[in-house]
């Protein structure tokens, strides 16, 4: 699956909503990985080309553009990096002062709107004061029955003078009230800021931590390749020699476990008279052509009973008893629901309408994960996750109960989540 995905360089989208953040993050890197190779295969190719005469070398036209670096003293190109220069300021000190601006000229922009506002509060208050007065003073008609009309003008300038005092110092008290809220909102800006360049620099460091945290992972999936295959020649050579060595008893009772026919033993036996290699068998035919991705579930019936069931798959260890964490065709939700009342490690494993493989839902402390597993060829594993390839779906679910499925996660299988309704879901898939 993930070879045809990177052959196509295309991935469906019902199944890349199926995959987790992490084996996003693997797929991707993967396919960034196939077109710098295809590029670099393109590039030695032209070059080729080009060194044997299939194809003339690029000549360069005189209007094509281009660009002229200014040179130094050395004749070298011109570099200048800020921050050090001779008498240029520190990185961290130009940072600081920038900051600083940005912080006075919005607190200053705010403190202006402020005032505009208290200013018009202000004027509003004393010429509605004003009014008012001039019109109680009308009411009572105090200026007619005073005999002297100077000492009447003198008093009504008085309180033209009062009010406008007052006023001024209303002004007065509102500017300083201001000029402190701009201060103190300079201070809260500089510091959201500040907060906000060192979430910026820690959000770097995470990150190359977590560059980090993949290279050990690859580091660690790659070492256990190596031993899986370190494994698999041991076991081949085991095998040669008790071939060589004329141990075909136990071949022959491995025969009879598996339901083989004793023509098939006869056959073994006429190809190994006597200490020699191992001749391979011949394999059945597959009786129906697969399509490229399930279309129906009658399809993805049809598939396991055809392909799956002589694996053995969903049955337990050399027995005829169908493990517990195996469920059929049932959707995510389903999964979920079945997990919900479980501990952090309980999983199943249910057959898929996505992939020609399996769907490995796992319980979180808070949440679920699914990982796709591959069956498609050969051998199961997980898609995009886990390079390790097992030759039985019980052998990849044992591997990962004591090996973890992912770095990040530490996803480790621990119990199994079994049927709760009757019939089980998987009995069209045993019919």
């Amino acid at each position: 699956m993930l070879q045809q995905i990177l052959h196509d360089m295309y991935i469906d989208p019902e199944l890349l909503a199926e995959l987790s953040d992490v084996q996003k993050h693997i797929l991707f890197y993967k396919m960034r990985e196939e077109q710098l190779r295809r590029w670099r295969e393109r590039e030695a190719w032209e070059a080729l080309a080009q060194a044997e005469g299939l194809r003339p070398p690029k000549v360069k036209r005189a209007s094509d553009k281009h660009i002229q670096w200014l040179l130094g003293e050395d004749g070298e190109v011109w570099v200048w990096v800020m921050g050090e220069g001779p008498g240029d300021k520190p990185y961290e000190e130009i940072s600081e002062e920038l900051i600083a601006e940005k912080a006075r000229l919005q607190a200053q922009r705010e403190a202006e709107a402020l005032w505009r506002q208290k200013e018009a509060e202000i004027t509003k208050k004393f010429r509605d004061a004003l009014a008012n007065e001039k019109a109680r003073i009308m009411a009572e008609k105090w200026k007619v029955e005073m005999e002297d009309r100077k000492a009447a003008k003198a008093l009504e300038e008085r309180i033209h003078e009062e009010f406008r005092r007052k006023e001024e110092e209303e002004r007065k008290r509102g500017e300083e009230q201001i000029r402190r809220q701009e201060e103190q909102r300079a201070r809260e800006l500089y510091w959201t800021l500040k907060q906000a360049q060192l979430q910026s620099q820690a959000s770097e460091k995470e990150e190359r931590e977590w560059e980090e945290q993949l290279r050990r992972s690859k580091a660690a999936d790659e070492e256990r390749r190596r031993r899986a295959q370190r494994a698999r020649d041991e076991y081949r050579r085991l095998s040669l020699r008790a071939i060589q060595k004329g141990t075909v008893a136990g071949l022959s009772f491995m025969f009879q476990e598996l339901g083989q026919t004793h023509e098939q033993e006869a056959r073994l036996y006429h190809h190994f008279p006597g200490p020699g290699p191992l001749l391979p068998l011949a394999v059945p035919v597959r009786t129906w052509e697969r399509p490229l991705r399930p279309v129906s579930r009658e399809i993805i019936v049809r598939w396991f009973k055809e392909e799956q069931l002589p694996r053995q798959a969903g049955f337990e260890r050399n027995t005829k008893a169908i493990a517990p964490w195996f469920h059929g065709i049932i959707s995510r939700e389903d999964a979920e629901d079945l997990l919900e009342n479980m501990t952090e490690g309980a999983f199943l494993v249910r057959v898929s309408e996505k992939i020609w493989g399996y769907t490995l839902s796992y319980r979180r402390q808070t949440g679920f994960k699914h990982f796709l597993v591959d069956a498609s060829g050969d051998f199961y594993s997980f898609l995009g996750v886990d390079p390790n390839r097992h030759a039985t779906l019980t052998d990849l679910i044992d591997f990962h109960k004591e090996e973890i499925i992912t770095v990040s996660g530490g996803e480790l299988l621990q119990e199994p989540c079994g049927q709760r309704d009757s019939p089980p879901d998987y009995h069209l898939l045993f019919e």
